[in-house]
């Protein structure tokens, strides 16, 4: 279960480096074996189909199973039954999608909140890169 107020901060831009409560973040690169999400429907909403096939390609979706597509697919249909309607948009139905769509961990406060950090390839931190340069200036001089 995801924790609750405010969304925490990243574990690289927290301040404190004590064990944090609620256990380890687990991190996911962002590219690795998923499984095959099925095809979106060419009946949905364009906004329903995008959100859809945005899944995919998000880091997230390296833990999803059968059964989060397939929950992925009813948003989606719900969502685009909404959007095609000619009369406004229920407040309630876009309440619900939007909790249906953080149980699928599609926002960045969704994940840290349940303590997931998508880390992009060759991605570094400022101050990590700037010790490293520091590092190899300290070893030559020591060789030089």
């Amino acid at each position: 279960m995801g924790t609750r107020g405010p969304v925490p901060k990243r574990s690289d831009q927290r301040r404190r480096t004590n064990k944090p409560e609620g256990g380890e973040v687990t991190k996911a690169p962002s590219r690795s074996v998923r499984v095959a999400p099925p095809a979106a429907e060419a009946r949905w909403h364009p906004l329903a189909r995008e959100w859809y096939d945005s899944l995919a390609e998000s880091g997230q979706s390296a833990f999803y199973e059968p059964s989060d597509w397939a929950q992925a697919r009813v948003w989606a249909e719900l969502l685009s039954r909404e959007l095609k309607k000619r009369s406004r948009v229920s407040a309630q139905m876009v309440a619900a999608w939007a909790a249906g769509a953080t149980e699928l961990l599609t926002t960045e406060g969704a994940r840290r909140r349940m303590r997931l950090e998508l880390e992009r390839a060759g991605e570094m931190d400022g101050d990590e890169e700037a010790a490293v340069v520091a590092i190899d200036e300290y070893q030559k001089r020591l060789s030089g």
